[in-house]
């Protein structure tokens, strides 16, 4: 995988996405096992959106890994205030760094920037696109928690602007899955999406009542609706808090339910489900060390995957 980039969840296979997780579970079973194989490289962090859990685990990964980041810092502290070009900061900074990693508010950011470098790119979100790491640690927290075949899975809130979705329902067309899709019907799936999932043979059903189909869900994936993304700020208020998480809802649900969310979280998932057995939302975020390890291990091994 060396100088290879990951873009989107659409390039993995499989055999990618297993190769990464087993890594992941090795290094979480083992961390002190790795905490040397990348000493002296450097980790280029460029983000042009808020981030907490997304680049805490990146710097917290390399770190572990015997790395370090160089940080651009915030958009107004850099040279982007100036008008300096996504192309030519890509150019700059891959020459201070071993790998970049990149978030963006442009839909199609990350894949233009790879064309300028030269050194491994890792999209960490781009707009409404994808966000292909967060999918490959929600994968991660299935398969420890369920395996990763025979799923249902219910995904649930912003489907339209959500790239957290966009991702993870591209990557579970490689397992034995159905997909439930629940949203206003102005959220739902976009036409582009929808049409790369059936091209792939996925089971698809689009809901706008999740009582309907809770109690078959293993899985239920919570998002939020992304004030930051509606172009209309009344198209906004218009869907805000229409699904909403609490212990009456659950009534219905398996007692093997597993709730998920990318986090952060507004009030989609009441507090109260925190400490049930169902949440998973905060292992989920805690997952993304030793999943973000796996693959910049991989993207700047030497040997990549092949002698595993």
């Amino acid at each position: 995988m060396r100088d290879e980039h990951l873009i989107t969840a659409k390039q993995l296979t499989r055999e990618d996405i297993e190769t990464v997780l087993d890594r992941a579970a090795e290094i979480a079973a083992d961390p002190s096992a790795v905490s040397d194989r990348h000493a002296d490289t450097l980790l280029g962090l460029l983000f042009f959106e808020p981030s907490t859990r997304t680049k805490m685990s990146f710097e917290t990964a390399i770190k572990r890994l015997g790395g370090d980041v160089v940080d651009m810092g915030s958009v107004d502290s850099s040279s982007v205030s100036k008008g300096e070009s996504l192309a030519d900061t890509v150019r700059v900074i891959q020459g201070y760094a071993d790998a970049l990693v990149l978030r963006h508010p442009r839909q199609g950011s990350a894949k233009m920037a790879s064309e300028f470098i030269d050194v491994p790119l890792v999209n960490a979100g781009d707009g409404a696109g994808h966000h292909p790491t967060q999918t490959l640690l929600d994968l991660y927290t299935m398969r420890e928690q369920n395996g990763l075949d025979d799923l249902t899975i219910g995904i649930m809130g912003d489907l339209k602007y959500g790239r957290t979705v966009h991702s993870l329902a591209n990557a579970l067309t490689n397992f034995d899955v159905r997909q439930h899709f629940i949203s206003p019907e102005s959220l739902q799936l976009p036409r582009s999406v929808r049409y790369d999932l059936h091209q792939e043979g996925a089971s698809v059903r689009e809901h706008t009542d999740l009582d309907e189909i809770l109690p078959e869900l293993d899985v239920l994936y919570v998002t939020r609706i992304q004030r930051e993304r509606f172009p209309d700020e009344n198209e906004y208020h218009a869907v805000a808090g229409e699904y909403q998480i609490d212990a009456d809802t659950l009534e219905a649900a398996s007692d093997e339910l597993t709730i998920m969310h990318p986090l952060p979280r507004v009030d989609e998932i009441a507090p109260e489900i925190d400490d049930t057995d169902h949440a998973n939302y905060f292992q989920q975020a805690h997952n993304g060390v030793p999943v973000r390890m796996a693959l910049l291990d991989l993207l700047l091994s030497n040997t990549g995957g092949d002698d595993e």
